[in-house]
C-alpha cells in the first residue's frame, strides 16, 4: 500500500523558516514529478513548488518564488519543502503531491495527480 505522509509543519514566526517532508512508502515515485500544493483557510488549493524526476528541474509560483526551496533525495524516497522568509499569507495546510505519469514538472497540475498526502499544517504568526 501507497503512503505519502506529509511533517514538519506547525507555528512560526513571520520571517521564521520551517522544512516540510514528504515521505512515500510502498513504491518510488523517482521517475515523477512531485511537488507541493497549499490550501488557506476560506481559499481554494493552489500550487506551490514541483520537481521533476531527476531534481534537475524545479518550478514555484510567483508567491514563493526566492523564497522557498524544493528538493527530493531518492535514496530516502522523500521530498523537501525549505521555506524561508514566511509571512502570515503563507499560512496553510501543505500537501504533497505526485504524478505518476510524468517525469517532468513543468505543467504541475492539481487534476492530474496520482497520490497525495493528507497535509501539514503551517501557521505563520504576525
Amino acid at each position: 500500500q501507497v503512503q505519502v505522509v506529509e511533517s514538519g509543519g506547525g507555528l512560526v514566526q513571520a520571517g521564521g523558516s520551517l522544512r516540510l517532508s514528504c515521505a512515500v512508502s510502498g513504491r518510488t515515485f523517482s521517475t515523477s514529478a512531485m511537488g507541493w500544493f497549499r490550501q488557506a483557510p476560506g481559499k481554494e488549493r493552489e500550487f506551490v513548488a514541483a520537481i521533476n524526476w531527476s531534481g534537475g528541474s524545479t518550478y514555484y509560483a510567483d508567491t514563493v518564488k526566492g523564497r522557498f526551496i524544493i528538493s527530493r533525495d531518492h535514496a530516502k524516497n522523500t521530498m523537501y519543502l525549505q521555506m524561508n522568509s514566511l509571512k502570515p499569507e503563507d499560512t496553510a495546510v501543505y500537501y504533497c503531491a505526485a504524478d505518476i505519469h510524468s517525469a517532468r514538472a513543468i505543467e504541475f497540475r492539481e487534476h492530474d495527480m496520482d497520490y497525495w498526502g493528507k497535509g501539514t499544517l503551517v501557521t505563520v504568526s504576525s
